[in-house]
């Protein structure tokens, strides 16, 4: 075989199919070059999804007539010059090889005006031919007309999608850069009917109009920096977490991405509160110096590397996780899922005169016994007489607090609670098992796990495999608060488990450990997984359906609630408890109509 230099045309079809994929990946790299050029305005028109015709108009700084030809030449661009600045790049585009890929397999017609010239220059391009430049008539910047898209590469044609299809990834590649742009105003329209018009605008009103009400009234907002770095936007609560992952927008120094390591650190962020296999949504902006930051990895730009890998996983995963931890607040309300959000609270709501709870929650279990039946429990004469009992502040006065005060109990199993907002349910058990987990988490973290003694040991007869793996480990599992002896090759007595726990089954407790430790080994399970262990152990301490609880003891466990960490989630990602407004109950009963 004889080796031989291809011609320049088959070498841009070459590039095309790396850099364009499909119409959305032309009209990705069209729009970065507008925002490159300065653009306050772009105007975006499709027909048949993109195949047919692609139009996109700006207001940019406009090109030259003398560099016309040249921007649809391979390699050539104005954003680098020299290797230093290919390492610190800080515009969209660089590479000089998309408008040439482009005009190598499509028809474009390419118009602009740059600031100063008495009139606009036109230049047209088929199949990578390209004719002289002519004069034209247009206002400063320009408008790229695309044409029949791959026309003479019949087999990339193949490939495409219907036009709903292709009309979708193009749409969503307008939205993406107007979600990193609020500044520039865009307009979208297909087939002649305008689909999208976004005025320059707020980051906040941006998000809103492109993702929507339900996404902003189910996020949080984060704003965290550590050196040059610096992370905004907002992430939703787990609550609102779908098994979608779409809604997920990252941008680094204003680039859309889809990097592993930024997914994985906020994946990580969210595995406390996340239930089974749902995937947040959120719209982050990381800044960043952009020679920190290689964005040269691959032709579509939408893959980086990042210097210090390690420092920005680690950033993002705290900087996320302590927004999720955040305490109960008024501003935190989940709203129950079909209800809508509800409007204003009203203003002349006072707090219910109760009894305030003289006791932990940690020493209120101690109380519980379960009781026989159902129903809702409301406050009997015992909770008045409560030792040390103290009033609530009189009506008016003290804030009241954000999970306000008991009502009564649902079956056994929901805590009903009245606030300034209105109603709050409490599943009981999936909030006291959080509030167990993060006491035993801090408890292992300062290295201060108590430990129950039992009155009389409990023996059990285990695997002895299970006796095997552990015996080496005895005075590990004694540091989180299970002291173990081994009495034969085929059982085991628990004289003591950790304080926390002390109100839950010694044997269920035991069992469970046992087998963690048959899975995974107690080295692993103390070390990597120590999290998970401790999540099993709060399950099985925390306090059951049917339990009949007295209104202090609901009260204590509201109050521990809004002082725990990430109490909106059980240890499963299960919501806790759910918020319906005054409005809401009103619509119910038709009040006001």
């Amino acid at each position: 075989m004889t080796i031989r230099v291809l011609p320049d045309v088959l070498i841009s079809q070459i590039a095309a199919g790396e850099v364009v994929e499909r119409p959305a990946s032309a009209l990705k790299e069209i729009l970065e070059n507008s925002l490159d050029a300065g653009a306050t305005e772009i105007q975006v028109e499709l027909e048949q999804g993109g195949v047919k015709r692609i139009r996109v108009a700006d207001n940019g700084s406009g090109i030259p007539r003398d560099e016309l030809a040249l921007a649809l030449t391979r390699h050539a661009t104005s954003k680098i010059a020299s290797l230093a600045d290919l390492e610190q790049v800080a515009s969209l585009g660089f590479r000089g090889e998309a408008l040439a890929s482009i005009a190598a397999i499509a028809r474009v017609h390419l118009l602009s005006r740059s600031a100063g010239a008495e009139h606009a220059w036109s230049i047209q391009a088929e199949g990578g031919r390209l004719d002289a430049p002519a004069p034209a008539a247009r206002g400063q910047g320009t408008t790229i007309d695309i044409q029949d898209l791959f026309f003479n590469t019949p087999a990339r044609r193949k490939f495409l999608k219907t036009e709903a299809t292709e009309y979708a990834h193009c749409a969503e590649t307008v939205r993406r850069l107007a979600l990193a742009h609020p500044q520039v105003a865009f307009g979208l329209s297909h087939n002649g009917r305008v689909q999208l018009r976004l005025n320059a605008e707020s980051a906040a009103a941006r998000v809103r109009h492109v993702l929507g009400d339900a996404f902003e009234e189910n996020t949080i907002a984060v704003d965290a920096a550590a050196g040059p770095l610096r992370l905004s936007g907002w992430v939703v609560r787990p609550s609102a977490a779908t098994a979608s992952r779409d809604g997920q927008h990252v941008f680094v120094n204003g680039r859309y991405v889809r990097d592993k390591l930024i997914v994985h650190a906020l994946k990580e962020a969210y595995r406390d509160v996340l239930h089974h296999q749902l995937n947040p949504a959120y719209c982050l902006f990381i800044e960043l110096p952009p020679e920190t930051v290689d964005v040269n990895v691959h032709p579509a730009k939408t893959e980086i590397r990042f210097r210090d890998s390690r420092g920005v996983h680690q950033f993002l995963f705290r900087a996320v996780e302590r927004m999720l931890a955040a305490p109960v607040t008024a501003d935190s309300v989940p709203v129950a899922p079909g209800v809508p959000a509800s409007g204003p609270s009203r203003p002349a709501w006072t707090p219910p005169q109760q009894t305030a709870m003289p006791l932990q929650v940690s020493e209120a279990m101690a109380f519980y016994a379960p009781l026989q039946g159902s129903g809702v429990r409301g406050q009997d004469s015992g909770d008045l007489g409560a030792p040390g009992a103290q009033p609530l502040p009189e009506a008016g006065q003290g804030d009241a607090p954000p999970l306000g005060y008991a009502l009564g109990q649902l079956h056994g199993i929901y805590v009903l609670a009245q606030n300034a907002q209105g109603l709050v349910l409490v599943d009981m058990h999936a909030a006291h098992e959080r509030v167990v987990y993060e006491k035993l988490k801090t408890a292992l973290d300062a290295r201060t796990v108590p430990a129950q003694t039992l009155l009389i040991p409990v023996a059990l007869t285990v695997d002895a495999r299970d006796v095997a793996e552990i015996s080496p480990h005895l005075d590990a599992l004694a540091g989180i608060g299970f002291e173990l002896s081994v009495t034969s090759p085929t059982s085991v007595a628990v004289r003591s488990v950790p304080w926390l726990l002390k109100d839950a089954d010694p044997v269920e407790l035991t069992r469970a450990v046992l087998a963690e430790v048959a899975e995974f080994g107690v080295a692993r399970l103390l070390a990597e997984r120590r999290n998970e262990l401790l999540a099993t152990l709060a399950c099985h301490g925390a306090v059951r359906a049917n339990r009949r609880l007295t209104l202090p003891e609901m009260n204590a466990l509201l109050r521990e609630m809004e002082a725990t960490e990430r109490a909106g989630q059980c240890n499963h990602g299960r919501p806790t408890w759910f918020q319906i407004g005054l409005g809401e109950l009103d619509a119910m009963f038709m009040r006001g109509r």
